[in-house]
């Protein structure tokens, strides 16, 4: 009788495929991240086709999630954003102060504001709460076996749990971040004229001069992308959590420090990326 184990032994005989053989030359330090950087892409690519190919019966629970999300993050974003704005702008505007320059702050503030502090401060927020809440809930369904049940009545856990979270995260994401930028040019015209005395008027002028369509669609598609990253991984840990309720607040304290990061590496790659196809955002003017 031939037989299959774990090791790809048939009949005895120990059989390589393509993958086996090209996994065999990864370095064992290396191959558990690998593993579960492919998994995070192939759970990325199933939810993108399953939205496509039948985009369909789930806009009421992502119409919920929504209201979700909102509700739990404007009150901390607003704040997050309000202080780290203050601080910077009065660093930032003593700063420029020595130089003869604080009449131009505006435009200083709104290219840091709008490319760098407000997505990254937004993402944040919503990687340590709305990832924490879509990692624990997916992660208590999994481990009371409501996956199992789904799957049982023919159900995909996917289509039905993890889609409209992801949905739901990539959409609001770049809404919050909308709702930061106002907060931040607020913060920073408040922020120059306590303690920089420059008027509003300039600070708005030298503002509105560099506000620019790339940089508006640069922002909100970098918000975007990191909503669905933030999704994809904390649903990725949700879903493969086990070990009870010990073993889901791992997988959400994993899945929270993960987003984090990942925030930064796609933060770093979409900045690298849009400033070389567009070299004109790198004019001051």
């Amino acid at each position: 009788m031939t037989t299959v184990d774990a090791g790809g032994r048939t009949g005895g005989k120990a059989t390589k495929g393509p993958h086996s053989q090209w996994a065999a030359r990864v370095p064992r330090p290396l191959f558990a991240p690998l593993a579960e950087v492919g998994a995070l892409a192939q759970l990325g690519g199933r939810v993108l086709w399953t939205a496509i190919r039948r985009p369909v019966g789930y806009w009421g629970i992502v119409r919920d999630e929504l209201y979700r999300i909102l509700k739990l993050c404007w009150f901390p974003m607003i704040l997050a954003v309000f202080a780290f704005g203050m601080m910077i702008a009065i660093l930032g505007i003593n700063f420029i102060g020595l130089l003869g320059a604080a009449s131009r702050y505006g435009q200083y503030f709104f290219i840091f504001n709008l490319r760098e502090f407000t997505p990254w401060i937004n993402s944040m927020v919503v990687a340590g709460i709305v990832g924490a809440a879509i990692c624990s809930d997916l992660g208590a369904r999994k481990v009371r076996e409501e996956l199992d049940a789904l799957e049982v009545l023919g159900m995909d856990p996917v289509r039905e749990l993890v889609l409209p979270r992801v949905l739901a995260a990539t959409i609001m994401t770049p809404l919050l971040m909308l709702v930061s930028v106002i907060i931040g040019i607020v913060t920073g015209v408040l922020g120059v004229m306590s303690f920089g005395s420059v008027p509003a008027g300039d600070y708005f002028t030298a503002l509105f001069a560099n506000v620019t369509t790339v940089e508006l669609a640069v922002a909100l598609l970098k918000s975007t992308i990191i909503g669905f990253v933030i999704g994809i991984v904390c649903s990725y840990k949700g879903i493969n959590s086990s070990g009870g309720a010990m073993g889901v607040g791992r997988a959400v304290n994993q899945a929270v420090v993960i987003a984090f990061a990942l925030v930064f590496l796609v933060d770093l790659a979409l900045n690298m990326i849009s400033l070389g196809l567009f070299p004109q955002m790198q004019t001051v003017r």
